[in-house]
């Protein structure tokens, strides 16, 4: 387990399979907490609204905006960030996908997109619903779209992945 040196009330939260002991002000969003509390910063910020989705991590499975969650939210709870997607050190297929199918562009919105997106595949949900469930939720200012919703067709066709 370890343990962050923030200051307020201790909170007990896995990371990405990591048990973490931290210390959150009443005021601390989950985002921040795993920004600066933990180190992860592949969970981006920007609208701090929850309206552009670059935020988007999953708590107990589901996808939430960690800039609208308080940290103490999450005590208890596992937590997944776009960190811990990759396997043994190499990029899940999803995240190959997108490479291959220029779905980054900036990447700023992509830590979110690609959580949105591991969520949908979970959840059994078919390309195209991960297309209008995900997509809509997002924001994306480089790619158009295009990129994203070529690299979502390519991982559902792959093997292991929903029809």
């Amino acid at each position: 387990m370890r343990t962050t040196p923030m200051s307020g009330t201790p909170i007990s939260l896995s990371v990405n399979g990591t048990a973490y002991t931290a210390e959150a002000e009443d005021r601390t969003l989950l985002s921040d907490l795993l920004r600066h509390g933990l180190g992860l910063t592949g969970t981006h910020v920007a609208c701090e609204q929850g309206v552009c989705g670059a935020c988007t991590v999953l708590v107990d499975g589901e996808p939430v905006r960690s800039c609208l969650m308080l940290a103490r939210q999450a005590d208890g709870c596992r937590v997944e960030t776009v960190e811990g997607l990759a396997e043994d050190g190499r990029p899940a297929p999803l995240q190959q996908a997108m490479t291959e199918e220029h779905g980054l562009q900036c990447g700023f919105c992509t830590p979110g997109v690609l959580m949105g997106l591991t969520y949908a595949e979970r959840a059994g949900l078919s390309a195209e619903e991960a297309v209008t469930e995900v997509l809509r939720g997002h924001l994306c200012r480089c790619t158009g779209y295009a990129g994203i919703r070529a690299a979502i067709e390519r991982h559902w066709q792959g093997e292991g992945a929903p029809a």
